[in-house]
């Protein structure tokens, strides 16, 4: 709700207003505040799965290559974020927009990098960096391209995101990969912390109003991190190697060409636009109670790609838009880019300190895991959500069935393409792409008016073989 205290109605929807001081860093802290969980989890996920998180030889070291991860995502971050407030020419939005590691990203980044530890990150890298160009470009014919990704289609890609995640969280929450297979993994003792992350985000979430709501994945692991000191679960051991500033290093991972990655970036990039673009639209609606210019969409898609490109040469991860910010946009009804850019400038500063990323780094993985259950998990409801906009035809309902069945299926049983070179393997076993690119191009190829009557006759005729039917 606006607080006329705050400034006008007119002002509160102007982008360029800036809020008295007083308000406008809390304001702008409250926006790192509701992302900040959810913009360093993908560095550890992914390198995790590399090999060099937790669980990995690396503890004994202070995990060095997960902090510095880490610490370039929450600075690169913050300067996506201040490409996107403040422009550069035609570059950015000029919108309060937060940019973040982006999730969508995940299911495509693990299989590049698993088991392979810091030699899977250059080619990874690479992978970003060419993407992030590519999503650039994306921004001269953003508006082009959105007729072949309806609902349907962006609904079935954000579920089968989200599906490809939730076994990453019940992982963690369990104790992690590294303790699989050992009585320790899955244990009272790893799950107690987990859930109580998870009791104490919904009961703050549903029993409470304002910030402390919007913040609640945060709250919940404050919550499950002192119950797992409590348990002994915490270790300071390696907080003293961290250091108090650092500068980031370019190409720190290296540089190495790997076009299976770079395809699966440039694919998802697409994705990636299309998010951004409705979350500019969200903005607009919600802040300011009108649509974007065509000049915001652009603008905004050119800094996605900007932001992530830059990313990548210094060893972060893809940038995007925050949709969580979107909605506290809404709630607290201050459309000011630059309060945003008092975030973003907060980001910057704890993203040039090591020490943030090693406090980070104390956090428990079964902690972090019940956090990610709740995110992850609130990925499958958006895509469900955006699915419940699609008319359920047979068409339709063909089109999601196939290309779920076939996208899930090779998550699942990944093994089914091992005969397949490495590049397509890749590209394939998260199960995403086959999925995004069937829905892509079935929905562009079958006829909109697919009659019932065809389709009935045929469900018959399977019924008759006793074959089952397709659903009415």
């Amino acid at each position: 709700m606006a607080d006329s205290r705050i400034g006008t109605p007119d002002q509160l929807r102007d982008p360029n207003y800036t809020p008295p001081i007083g308000t406008a860093i809390p304001l702008g802290i409250q926006h790192v505040l509701a992302m900040f969980v959810s913009n360093v989890t993908p560095a550890i996920i992914i390198c995790g799965a590399a090999g060099i998180g937790f669980g990995s030889d690396q503890g004994a070291l202070g995990f060095p290559d997960m902090t510095y991860m880490i610490q370039m995502s929450i600075l690169f971050a913050g300067i996506a974020t201040l490409i996107q407030t403040i422009g550069i020419g035609p570059i950015g939005g000029k919108l309060p927009i937060v940019q973040g590691t982006s999730f969508a990203f995940i299911p495509i980044m693990i299989p590049a990098v698993a088991g392979m530890g810091t030699a899977g990150l250059p080619g990874l890298m690479a992978g970003v960096m060419l993407g992030g160009l590519f999503h650039f470009c994306l921004g001269f014919f953003i508006g082009k391209i959105r007729f072949a990704l309806p609902p349907l289609v962006t609904g079935l890609i954000v579920l089968m995101i989200g599906l490809a995640l939730v076994k990453v969280g019940i992982q963690y929450a369990a104790g992690g990969v590294p303790l699989m297979g050992t009585d320790a993994f899955g244990s009272l003792e790893k799950w107690t912390p987990a859930l109580v992350v998870v009791v104490v985000t919904l009961a703050i979430k549903f029993f409470t109003r304002g910030f402390t709501a919007v913040a609640a994945v945060l709250l919940g692991i404050i919550a499950g991190y002192i119950v797992a000191y409590a348990m002994g679960q915490v270790s300071f051991a390696n907080l003293g190697r961290a250091g108090w500033f650092n500068v980031p290093t370019p190409f720190h991972w290296g540089f190495e060409l790997n076009w299976a990655i770079v395809i699966g970036m440039c694919f998802m990039a697409i994705v990636s636009a299309i998010e951004t673009v409705g979350d500019v639209s969200g903005i607009t609606k919600g802040g300011a109670g009108r649509e974007a210019t065509d000049k915001e969409i652009t603008g905004a898609t050119f800094a996605d790609g900007l932001g992530t490109a830059i990313s990548g040469v210094f060893g972060a991860l893809p940038n995007t838009s925050f949709s969580q910010n979107v909605g506290l946009i809404a709630m607290t009804g201050v459309m000011s880019r630059h309060v945003v850019t008092i975030g973003a400038i907060f980001l910057i500063g704890c993203g040039l300190v090591p020490k943030v990323g090693a406090i980070i780094n104390t956090v428990p993985i079964n902690v972090l895991g019940g956090g990610v259950i709740v995110m992850f998990g609130m990925v499958c409801a958006s895509g469900i959500s955006m699915l419940s906009d699609v008319n359920w035809n047979k068409r339709n309902m063909v089109i999601f069935a196939v290309s779920l069945s076939i996208g899930l299926g090779l998550q699942l049983e990944p093994s089914a393409l091992q005969h397949l070179p490495a590049t397509l393997k890749i590209l394939l076993t998260s199960g995403l792409l086959p999925a995004a690119g069937l829905a892509v191009i079935l929905n562009l190829v079958l006829p909109e008016n697919l009659s019932d009557e065809a389709t009935e006759e045929v469900s018959g005729g399977m019924a008759g073989h006793g074959k089952g039917s397709l659903p009415k």
